[in-house]
């Protein structure tokens, strides 16, 4: 199952056809400035395998999102993520640096969560943001997040965005 599909945006699962579009994303150091470093080649590839595992297990993942016509914007989804020593849902999500500030994170993100609490029943979602990042904090709180906590267990302070639902 996948997210119902935004007046603009649709979901499909990410396969190895699609190494090329998520190496540009992925590798473009202005998309990847609150990671590491850009992901590689390789590391893209291991990217998506990531996400195929995870929709073997889970049932879901970060998803391709793209246009009603098929053009590429990022990706977005659910996936498990460990926060302060447990494990948290989180929604997250990536645009194509020239897609970024038109609302794509926002509607593909909204779309997620809507699946996390109606398909998959979820209490609490979180996003996990670099302090810095700005942009991707606004998203979150555009989706009705708010500042939970900070994750202390990487290499980085992590902030954690959430919501709770009803």
């Amino acid at each position: 199952m996948l997210p119902h599909p935004t007046d603009r945006l649709r979901f499909r699962e990410m396969t190895p056809s699609d190494l090329d579009v998520m190496s540009s994303m992925l590798g473009d150091p202005a998309v990847m400035t609150y990671y590491p470093a850009p992901k590689t080649r390789e590391e893209t590839a291991a990217w998506i395998a990531w996400n195929q595992a995870n929709y073997a297990r889970d049932g879901f993942g970060l998803w391709i999102i793209e246009t009603h016509d098929g053009g590429f914007v990022g990706d977005c989804g659910l996936t498990w993520q460990n926060v302060n020593g447990r494990p948290e849902l989180e929604v997250g999500y990536h645009v194509r640096l020239e897609l970024q500030g038109r609302g794509y994170a926002k509607e593909a993100a909204l779309a997620c969560m809507e699946y996390a609490r109606t398909l998959l029943g979820t209490t609490k979602l979180v996003a996990i943001i670099h302090p810095d990042n700005v942009a991707s904090r606004r998203v979150a709180e555009a989706i009705g997040m708010r500042h939970l906590e900070d994750d202390l267990g990487g290499s980085m302070v992590r902030t954690v965005m959430g919501v709770e639902f009803s």
